[in-house]
């Protein structure tokens, strides 16, 4: 695992930091690697029930480098467009790269990442949470934001859209028009607001203390019924109504008179914690 992102696994919590604080914890080729290969491991590991996501330091995550913004101010005179993209991502055929099988290219997996792992993501956000940055947090399931935190499409400063799937999350959390106002603006969002137009979950003086509780609370419960319900609740509305019902049966199906199932019935009536298994 690389030293860009670090995770440490207790309690059934995967807490995942971003550890580049010395740069706000901006995104470079390096980050970017990191965080795809940090979220592709924990999809493997059946041990792990929930997730939190944070950066070290003085932020969640302010971007892109700005190394890359420079190299995109000069490909102008050095090649283009491509040549700006190339650099924004240090190399086209890596970051960039789509591979066999997947929707999303390797920046834009450092977001839908948190989409595809089964167990419950919560991202907690201090500092800034800017473009890219803004766009990771949004994959997350839950966002716990500090009071004084900004949030930001800010990908217009640039002359750029949004395109590490921002595009998809931003108008499900918080509504076309409202997702068009943020993105055409770029402008700063605080805590309290990024509450109140869907951006985050609930504003908490200690955004990763709290997220890492609500994580442990979470995966005090059942997790095969947590992995169900969040697989249904991110397709509502993505497929036909039909379908929808249908899977809704399926999950139920597979989780009734399983010992899991079995297990939480048990610990209520006998007023104790449940024991579940991976």
């Amino acid at each position: 695992m690389s030293d860009r992102v670090s995770v440490e696994i207790s309690g059934h919590v995967a807490d995942v930091r971003l550890n580049r604080p010395d740069k706000m914890n901006a995104l470079d080729p390096a980050m970017f690697a990191a965080i795809v290969e940090a979220g592709e491991a924990l999809k493997s590991d059946p041990s792990v029930r929930a997730v939190v996501l944070s950066g070290e330091g003085r932020a969640f995550c302010a971007g892109l480098d700005f190394g890359s913004f420079q190299a995109m101010a000069g490909a102008e005179s050095g090649g283009g467009a491509d040549a700006g993209g190339a650099a924004a991502r240090g190399d086209s055929s890596s970051i960039g790269r789509m591979e066999e099988g997947r929707l999303t290219h390797r920046g834009q997996q450092s977001a839908w990442v948190w989409q595809e792992l089964e167990v419950p993501v919560i991202a907690a956000i201090h500092g800034v949470a800017l473009g890219g940055g803004c766009q990771i947090a949004l994959g997350a399931d839950i966002r716990i934001i500090a009071p004084d935190a900004r949030m930001s499409v800010l990908e217009i400063r640039w002359g750029l859209t949004p395109d590490m799937t921002g595009t998809v999350s931003l108008v499900s959390l918080v509504g076309l028009d409202v997702a068009k106002e943020l993105t055409f603006t770029g402008r700063m969002v605080e805590g309290e607001e990024a509450v109140r137009l869907g951006l985050a979950t609930r504003v908490s003086a200690d955004p990763r203390g709290d997220a890492l509780a609500l994580a442990a609370e979470i995966a005090g419960k059942s997790p095969q019924a947590i992995r169900g319900a969040k697989r249904l609740l991110n397709q509502a509305g993505r497929t036909g109504l039909a379908q929808q019902l249908a899977d809704e049966r399926e999950v139920i199906g597979s989780l009734i008179g399983r010992p899991n199932q079995a297990e939480a019935v048990r610990a209520f009536f006998e007023k104790r914690d449940p024991v579940f298994q991976d």
